[in-house]
């Protein structure tokens, strides 16, 4: 079984017991939370919700809060001074365990 579950602006295909890495979410570590669903799928039949499925849930649990791999960031202009202007990013994160799907 596998549902489509939303988080925010994003979604994700997921099955219980699997792990998935979302943005930083504003859940302690340990907690439990439910996400919405979207789309249900148990291998031979397909719930699809309008926008949610009625009655489906997502059980998660957040494992850890962690930060992405470091991005750079440049800016480049020709003849002009800007050429070593450069800026790193790393992106908060949280790894969330989907414990089970009820549907």
């Amino acid at each position: 079984m596998y549902a489509v579950i939303q988080d925010r602006n994003r979604q994700y295909k997921a099955t219980a017991g699997e792990r998935l890495t979302l943005d930083r979410a504003e859940h302690e570590v340990g907690a439990t939370f439910e996400m919405p669903v979207l789309l249900v799928s148990d291998g031979a039949t397909v719930k699809v919700g309008a926008p949610f499925v009625a009655g489906a849930k997502a059980v998660c649990k957040v494992v850890s809060h962690t930060r992405g791999d470091k991005i750079t960031v440049g800016k480049f202009k020709r003849r002009k001074h800007m050429t070593n202007r450069r800026k790193g990013f790393r992106a908060e994160l949280t790894v969330i365990e989907v414990v089970s799907i009820n549907a």
